[in-house]
């Protein structure tokens, strides 16, 4: 099962900001992103879910080089930053969906 962490735009930007608000001491790397991890057909069956499409979900061979897994470890944000990303992947594509379903050309 392939699995990622999805991270709002909105989530990271706040933690960017606190990256950039920290004491000139302090440097990374660290983790900025989401570890709540969702498989890649759990995505595509809430995304057919959202939109109420009725399209089909068809499955290919990945890659070989393919991470099957992708899981950020945040702790360093939360205690550094006192940071966690605020919305969930169902906010965030609900946010996006809505975006692109009001965008004018």
């Amino acid at each position: 099962m392939q699995t990622r962490g999805f991270c709002y735009v909105d989530d990271l930007e706040s933690g960017l900001i606190k990256i950039m608000n920290t004491a000139s001491y302090f440097t990374g790397p660290i983790n900025l992103g989401n570890p709540v991890e969702f498989s890649i057909l759990d995505l595509a069956e809430l995304i057919l879910k959202m939109t109420a499409s009725k399209s089909n979900i068809i499955f290919k061979p990945l890659p070989e080089d393919d991470p099957r897994q992708r899981k950020p470890d945040i702790n360093l944000a939360m205690s550094a930053l006192i940071w966690r990303p605020a919305h969930s992947i169902e906010d965030g594509l609900g946010t996006t969906m809505n975006f692109f379903k009001n965008f004018k050309n």
